[in-house]
């Protein structure tokens, strides 16, 4: 039975993927500041800023997942936030080498490319955007997550660790279907910054796993959205309302498709995104 160790695990996203590592036949530790409301296995309380408890974190790992961070812009003073991010990814991407772990998979972010958190708003060059956009953030997430991936790449070379980095939609757990959506499905203005995006916790969770369970990935950043948009409008009508300026369209988008492609993953990691928030609300 392979150990696998997730960062983050007490958190919205990581308790959903320490408990599909569970169902999966893993061992699983899980790692981070506060212990978790439902205890699913065993958990360090950990400072992944500090090397040697992060070595001590991941010491008998097969494998990890690292989703501790701080996970939006605006938390935290933002040189607080890139000093989280940054030193916590090398600490654990530099502790899995020094002890012979061959496979990691980061937790990087949509937010990357720019749009999210501008202070200038932009829009996308090209929809549906692929990992080939052009990543311009004017925040210290999005900087942080763009750090972090070259930092894969770094140990990549350096010791030829395969490392996924999931630039990850927006994060919705079950719950939020019936909560949050009808509020807003009707509303073009609203989440136009993350091109209306969205992956469910469980999707997101499977997906961890199918990065570590692949060969030869090397050092690869991979979108994860939903098939299709957070909206109960079509995405050329979104596109028009919002983002009237773009017009390279790479995709014929008929209906809801997404404007955030997860192609890649789908090809790379054999995965499809399986829940979809009109079947969640039954339309």
């Amino acid at each position: 039975m392979a150990k696998v160790v997730v960062t983050g695990g007490s958190g919205m996203l990581g308790r959903w993927v320490v408990r599909h590592f569970m169902e999966q036949g893993y061992e699983v530790i899980n790692a981070d500041t506060r212990q978790p409301e439902e205890q699913l296995c065993p958990t360090l309380i950990v400072d992944l800023e500090d090397l040697g408890q992060t070595y001590g974190a991941l010491a008998g790992a097969d494998a990890v997942v690292h989703l501790a961070a701080i996970p939006r812009a605006g938390m935290t003073p933002p040189e607080v936030t890139f000093r989280n991010n940054v030193m916590s990814t090398y600490n654990v991407l530099e502790a899995a080498a020094g002890l012979g772990i061959r496979k990691a998979v980061i937790a990087s972010s949509e937010s990357s490319y720019g749009i999210c958190f501008a202070v200038h708003p932009l829009g996308p060059q090209y929809v549906p955007m692929d990992e080939a956009h052009p990543q311009l953030p004017q925040d210290s997430y999005g900087l942080s997550k763009i750090v972090n991936e070259a930092t894969a790449d770094m140990f990549h070379r350096r010791t030829g660790m395969q490392v996924v980095s999931l630039r990850l939609g927006n994060v919705i757990p079950p719950e939020w279907y019936e909560e949050r959506f009808p509020s807003f499905i009707h509303k073009p203005e609203e989440r136009d910054r993350i091109l209306w995006s969205y992956i469910d916790t469980r999707d997101a969770a499977e997906a961890c796993r199918l990065a570590i369970e692949a060969e030869g990935l090397r050092s690869v950043a991979l979108n994860l959205a939903s098939d299709d948009t957070s909206m109960d409008i079509l995405s050329r009508e979104l596109m028009a309302e919002r983002y009237p300026e773009v017009t390279d369209f790479r995709a014929p988008l008929s209906g809801h498709e997404a404007l955030l492609s997860s192609e890649k993953a789908k090809q790379l990691l054999g995965w499809q995104p399986k829940h979809k928030w009109r079947e969640q609300l039954g339309m």
